[in-house]
């Protein structure tokens, strides 16, 4: 197929429009229920005070700030696809934004900014005034405009993800994983959360025995999503990949999708291979072995678990068949240690 065949064929898929709205009617259908910012992202990320203030600021100054990117749903509703941060910093200066449990967030309080010091301290609306914003300030506020994109719901189903996922990886400091998890959340919820327990496994926590800093960015999600992914697969399906990152994303959504997806199955070949291993080498499980100093030693490693993780998950009901004993342990450690002495891997 031609380029511009190509080209006329995805804008088929693709149905957009755009406008600017005042930030009066984008609170308006906040609070009807209209606009869903998903409050269950906010922990994803991880803008400071100083952030929320310097958006403020380019607000009352009359500063453009960049579009926000909405996708509609068949019911009408708006989900945004890019612009959460800026949303949610607007609503919680307001007071009106809610968290997960639908419970009011308190109004924030805004920091000195470099063109406007005299913000310290303020807040939209307070009892006392010298902390608040005036109301012809609020009205000006309100009265500004904000350019809102819009993938209709005529598009194909998949350009909401892909927009999304394009969107938060430029430029943005979300981890890989904390944008599949905002798709994921998107998607299906119940695979997210599904996933979020799997990947605080006690077991599996302390195999992979990872820095808080990883954690925090949801690396474990990460490691417990390409277990899921590669312990289906051929390990030919992988070979000669170009971006691996994107085939995890593209095999999440397709799973995440999928309506016959064993969960309890995979919960429990999960779960069985993290046991045994913590049980035979604990944090141990995936660090190298050094073969002349007979001993485990240094960081996680990614291809050691994506060798000894995924090998083991395949074969684990032969493992769960035999009681665990010190010498089923020795004999899964003689295996782990002679990976170290292969000169293929």
């Amino acid at each position: 197929m031609a380029l511009q065949d190509e080209i006329n064929e995805k804008k088929k898929e693709i149905t957009t429009d755009g406008y600017p709205m005042s930030i009066g009617e984008l609170i308006s259908l906040y609070k009807e229920g209209e606009l869903d910012i998903h409050p269950e992202f906010q922990r994803f990320f991880r803008w400071k005070e100083q952030q929320k203030s310097k958006l403020i600021e380019s607000i009352l100054l009359g500063i453009p700030i960049p579009s926000i990117f909405v996708s509609q749903r068949p019911d009408g509703i708006w989900d945004v696809v890019d612009g959460l941060q800026r949303l949610s910093t607007i609503f919680e200066f307001i007071g009106i934004l809610r968290d997960e449990e639908n419970n009011l967030i308190p109004p924030s309080r805004l920091v000195s900014t470099a063109y406007l010091p005299s913000l310290e301290g303020k807040y939209w609306e307070n009892t006392d005034t010298l902390n608040s914003l005036d109301p012809a300030q609020r009205l000006v506020f309100k009265r500004e405009k904000i350019d809102v994109k819009i993938v209709k719901k005529e598009s194909d189903d998949t350009i909401k993800y892909e927009l999304f996922q394009r969107l938060n990886t430029l430029g943005s400091k979300l981890s890989d994983q904390e944008v599949r998890n905002c798709l994921l959340v998107m998607l299906n919820k119940s695979f997210y959360l599904w996933l979020k327990s799997l990947s605080e496994d006690e077991h599996f926590l302390n195999t992979v025995s990872l820095a808080e800093r990883l954690i925090d960015e949801k690396y474990n999600m990460e490691l417990a999503l390409r277990f899921l992914i590669l312990s289906q697969l051929d390990p030919n399906e992988v070979r000669g990949l170009q971006d691996f990152g994107e085939f995890v994303t593209e095999k999440m959504v397709e799973i995440a999708k999928n309506q016959e997806y064993d969960r309890v199955g995979n919960e429990t070949i999960f779960r069985s291979t993290f046991k045994l291993l913590d049980y035979t080498l604990g944090e141990m499980s995936f660090k190298k072995f050094a073969i002349d100093k007979d001993r485990f030693e240094g960081k996680f490693l990614i291809a050691s678990f994506e060798s000894i993780a995924i090998g083991l998950g395949k074969n684990i009901a032969a493992w769960n068949k035999i009681p665990i004993s010190s010498a089923v342990q020795n004999n899964l450690i003689e295996k782990i240690k002679s990976i170290w002495a292969n000169p293929t891997f």
